[in-house]
């Protein structure tokens, strides 16, 4: 009766002990949390006030999103040092809509795009909501995490569509490199795909480096889009808004913006209060940027020098983003240490099988909590590591 497109959800054995623990009231040091509105950030007390504008009062539909809040995007990724037209600003309801939006574009039932692996979880359903295949192409770990490029283009076939490009990915905080990207452009032209890359973390480098951002948009081979949006440039998931830039040649860009347009009408999709307050909110939001940037780079800080305590541990380097990696021996599975650090340690911790690790063990920590938190709870998960199970 029931779309395959939509599985039956089953628990797994982590989502079963995190169930019973908190139906006992038992309190936990969360290292999964990625809401920076629940981990004590100093957001001011007015900064949604804008969405009070009469103005929204009055329904303007636009596909696209609304001029002025296409300008204030536009406007603000100037600053940024991105340069972009606002007409080739398409304003989403989230980063999770652009990538529906864009497999609508792009791809009929049964085509496919390429993913990155380890990446972003929710790849899997969102490809497999639209009747997507979701093709693997790996990350591997050399002191850096690294596209393997050959891997990547050994994968397109005839039904391949578009590469997706997450930069700096989640979780392994890794940016594509220029010549990462090169190689994976001249894929995409010679066989005709387009390239989709999500940036959503690209406001939090661990390292100031300069020209990370936004390359993608002035491209004059490919079809590109890039994704952004409130959820993490200004730390506000719950405003749900999001856009994608679209780049390219023009003999590409203009088919795929009167494609996208009658897809975006379909749905109309992003509330007008945000829209009309997008260019207040962007710039009242930067202290709150500001302090989830100084917040990641202090606990990464922080969890580096604790793990020289536990030589059995690894922090894998990460470049950016909210997360990190650390590789931890392999003498039981990611599961049953996630499952001991819940019951014995009050602690709660990603295994890298969430994120499609191809091999254990690996555990995803957030960076987002508070610095005093977040340095007891990742001593016990480095100690709990370290020791042979029970």
């Amino acid at each position: 009766m029931f779309s395959g497109r939509v599985p039956a959800l089953r628990a797994n054995r982590v989502a079963g002990e995190l169930a019973r623990l908190r139906s006992e009231g038992r309190p936990l040091d969360d290292l999964t949390a990625s809401n920076p509105t629940r981990v004590e950030l100093p957001y001011p007390p007015d900064l949604l006030a804008p969405l009070a504008s009469p103005d929204a009062l009055v329904h303007d539909p636009a596909p696209f999103g609304l001029p002025a809040a296409r300008e204030a995007v536009a406007a603000h990724l100037a600053g940024r040092g991105v340069a972009v037209h606002p007409d080739r600003v398409v304003l989403t309801a989230s980063t999770s809509e652009a990538y529906g939006l864009l497999f609508k574009l792009l791809c009929d039932p049964g085509d496919a795009v390429l993913v990155p692996q380890p990446s972003y979880p929710l790849f899997e359903h969102l490809t497999r909501l639209d009747g997507v295949a979701a093709r693997p192409y790996r990350l591997e770990y050399h002191g850096r995490w690294q596209v393997d490029v050959d891997g990547l283009a050994a994968m397109v076939d005839a039904r391949t569509r578009a590469v997706l490009l997450v930069s700096p990915n989640n979780p392994t905080g890794s940016f594509v490199r220029p010549d990462e990207l090169a190689a994976i452009r001249a894929v995409a032209v010679r066989h005709g795909l387009a390239i989709v890359c999500d940036e959503v973390f690209e406001g939090y480098p661990m390292e100031e480096v300069a020209g990370r951002s936004g390359s993608l948009v002035a491209d004059a081979g490919a079809l590109t889009f890039t994704l952004g949006g409130l959820s993490k440039l200004a730390g506000l998931p719950q405003l749900k808004l999001g856009w994608i830039l679209v780049g390219g040649p023009d003999r590409l860009v203009a088919p795929a913006r009167d494609r996208l347009e009658l897809v975006c009408d379909t749905y109309l999709s992003v509330a007008t209060p945000v829209q009309l307050a997008a260019g207040v909110l962007l710039e009242r939001s930067r202290p709150v940027a500001d302090a989830i940037l100084r917040r990641v780079r202090a606990n990464y800080a922080a969890l580096r020098r604790l793990a020289d305590r536990y030589p059995a541990c690894r922090v894998l380097r990460t470049e950016g983003g909210w997360y990190a990696v650390v590789q931890v021996p392999a003498i039981r599975s990611e599961e049953a240490l996630v499952v001991e650090l819940l019951r014995h340690d009050g602690v709660h911790v990603h295994p890298g099988y969430f994120f499609d690790f191809p091999r254990e063990a690996f555990l995803v920590l957030s960076l987002l909590p508070p610095p005093d938190a977040f340095a007891g709870a990742a001593t016990r998960v480095l100690a709990r590591a370290s020791r042979s199970p029970r």
